[in-house]
């Protein structure tokens, strides 16, 4: 009756792909680089003590990274 059935595990929409704690350099924090994956899109987040921020990594040439799924997907 309750729990009996196995709902399928929700996929979720953001993972950390790389992280680089900044505690040595910066004090307290670190870079994340997420990633979308329904877009594959690559967000660059910055997280600390009382800031944070999120935008779209850009290539060289100034335009979005988009991952292929098989780039990420081993790493859920």
């Amino acid at each position: 009756m309750f729990g009996s059935e196995k709902e399928p595990k929700q996929r979720a929409r953001f993972i950390v792909t790389h992280e680089q704690r900044l505690e040595k350099t910066l004090g307290l924090g670190a870079l994340q680089i997420l990633v979308d994956t329904e877009t594959g899109v690559n967000y660059i987040n910055t997280v600390g003590e009382g800031y944070s921020g999120i935008t779209p990594l850009l290539d060289a040439d100034g335009r979005v990274v988009v991952s292929h799924p098989s780039e990420y997907e081993t790493q859920e």
